[in-house]
C-alpha cells in the first residue's frame, strides 16, 4: 500500500491506511514480531493463532515508554485479537502531548498501519485504539478525529483529551483510578469523561479504588465491550 502522508495536514491528526479491499494472506507468524520501520524506535506487531481476519487492538505507551510494556497491558491476544504497539517518536511522550500538535507520531502510527494491513488479515469493522497515561490522552485525541477508522477508543487513566476534530462515532471507554496521585481522577478521568458527554459522545467510565494503573478486569471488559461491537 502505497500512502501520500505529504497529502495529510499534521495538525489534524488524520490517518490514511485502511485494510485493503482484498485481505492479504498472513505474512508473518504467530507471536510478537518488531515492526521493522525504524532502527531506534519502533514497535510490535503481535499476531494471534489462527488465520483471520483478526480484530486488531492498537494499544499506546505512558510517557517514557516503550512497545513492550504496552503490550503487557493489553488483554487482547488472549481473546484472538492482533496488537499493534507503536513506540512514540520522542521518548519522553506522544508529539500532542508534549508540543499541543499531532504530527510526527501521527505519520508513523499511519506507517504502522499500513505495514500491518499489508503483512495481516485485518477486520475492518473491529479495529480499536487505545492507551495508558499519555497514551490514554493520545488514543482518545487521535481516535476521535479518526473514528471512521477506529471502532472503538479505549484510554486508561487518561490526563486530557483534545481531538484535533471529531470524526465518526466510535465506542468510548474511560477507566481511572480513584487514588491516582500521577493523574488525579477529578482533574483527568472525570474531567475527560464530561468533556466528552458534552461532545455527544457514549461513554463508558469506569472509575475504580486505586492508583495508576490497567486493573486487570477492566483491560478485559474493554476488550470485550470492543469485540462485541
Amino acid at each position: 500500500m502505497t500512502l501520500d502522508l505529504s497529502a495529510l495536514p499534521p495538525r489534524r491528526g488524520r490517518l490514511a491506511a485502511r485494510p485493503p479491499a482484498f485481505l492479504p494472506e498472513p505474512s508473518v507468524a504467530s507471536g510478537a514480531h518488531p515492526l521493522g520501520l525504524e532502527p531506534g524506535r519502533d514497535g510490535l506487531l503481535v499476531v494471534p493463532a489462527g488465520p483471520g481476519p483478526h480484530p486488531l487492538v492498537v494499544m499506546l505507551h505512558g510517557a517514557g515508554g516503550f512497545a513492550d510494556g504496552a503490550v503487557r497491558l493489553n488483554a487482547a491476544e488472549r481473546h484472538g485479537a492482533a496488537i499493534l504497539a507503536p513506540e512514540s517518536r520522542d521518548p519522553r511522550s506522544w508529539d500532542l502531548v508534549r508540543g499541543g500538535r499531532c504530527g510526527p507520531d501521527v505519520a508513523f502510527l499511519d506507517r504502522a498501519l499500513a505495514a500491518t494491513f499489508a503483512r495481516l488479515p485485518v477486520r475492518a469493522d473491529r479495529i480499536a485504539l487505545a492507551g495508558f497515561s499519555d497514551g490514554g490522552s493520545y488514543a482518545l485525541s487521535v481516535g476521535l478525529a479518526n473514528g471512521d477508522l477506529f471502532s472503538a477508543v479505549l484510554g486508561f487513566s487518561p490526563g486530557f483529551v483534545a481531538p484535533p476534530d471529531y470524526v465518526g462515532s466510535p465506542m468510548v471507554m474511560v477507566t481511572h483510578g480513584s487514588e491516582d496521585a500521577v493523574l488525579p481522577v477529578a482533574a483527568c478521568g472525570r474531567r475527560v469523561a464530561a468533556s466528552l458527554d458534552h461532545a455527544g459522545y457514549r461513554i463508558a467510565y469506569h472509575e475504580f479504588a486505586g492508583g495508576h494503573v490497567v486493573p486487570p478486569d477492566l483491560a478485559e471488559a474493554a476488550i470485550a465491550a470492543f469485540l462485541a461491537g
